[in-house]
């Protein structure tokens, strides 16, 4: 059975999208099968997957309103080890469906009971807010990533998110299921900087042997795999940021026996 990791910081920039599809990649160089879920209207994670837009009809969201199931809307990468469970950028309806669902909380909870099965892990590529959205993303979850910028201010905001996340533990704590803050990934260290280092020693002062070992350095690789619609992992495998997502892969193993 798949472990279920959510990618999940409400403040946006931080490297959410870019940790969901890198470390997807890595997973699957190691043997892994991934399935990668978009929960990002912008849909950027679906993007960057190669997946064009305009290609399909349905999305994770019609899924989210009950008008679609995962087999509608599952898509098969150019690597056979990742399959993606596309957003759309324009959706209608969702929250108020989901609003509107007696069990809103639980729905992704509900649609990955059988897929899990299917893969070695999930990773949840979380929108930037905590609203209904965010919050299925956690029900589902075994664990939480949390993507931290090494940058001033870092930590503002991070209070909402903590506190988000033990609400759906105690919520979870009465099936006997649990959430665990799975790692706190530092991304976007500049090494010219001293104050990113600042940052780093106060985000491990903080969450102690929560924090990754591996930080994801910034590296302009990164926004030209964008622009190509790959992971950097696969457009420049030596580069600085493709070796710190693939030794953040070996941690994600290590942590999991």
């Amino acid at each position: 059975m798949a472990l279920v990791l959510s990618i999940a910081n409400q403040k946006g920039g931080v490297g959410k999208t870019t940790t969901a599809i890198n470390l997807a990649s890595s997973l699957a160089d190691l043997n892994k099968k991934v399935l990668l879920i978009d929960l990002d209207y912008q849909a950027n994670a679906t993007t960057c997957m190669g997946i064009n837009r305009g290609s399909f009809k349905k999305s994770i969201f019609d899924c989210f309103k009950r008008e679609a199931t995962f087999e509608d809307i599952r898509i098969k990468t150019a690597n056979q080890l990742i399959d993606v469970l596309p957003a759309k950028t324009m959706v209608e309806g969702v929250d108020e469906k989901v609003i509107a669902d007696s069990n809103r909380d639980f729905i992704l909870y509900e649609l990955l009971k059988e897929t899990k099965n299917d893969y070695d892990y999930v990773l949840i590529d979380c929108p930037p807010s905590l609203g209904y959205i965010t919050i299925n993303a956690l029900m589902a979850s075994d664990g939480v990533i949390v993507p931290v910028q090494c940058e001033f201010l870092a930590m503002d905001g991070l209070t909402q998110l903590l506190n988000t996340i033990r609400l759906v533990q105690s919520k979870k704590k009465v099936n006997q299921e649990t959430l665990t803050i799975y790692g706190v990934l530092l991304t976007m260290l500049d090494n010219r900087v001293n104050s990113g280092f600042q940052i780093v020693n106060e985000i491990k002062t903080y969450f102690k042997e929560k924090v990754f070992q591996t930080i994801i350095p910034r590296n302009i690789t990164c926004s030209n795999a964008t622009f190509y619609g790959v992971p950097v992992t696969v457009y420049s495998p030596k580069s600085k940021s493709s070796l710190s997502y693939k030794n953040l892969a070996k941690e994600v193993l290590t942590r999991d026996e």
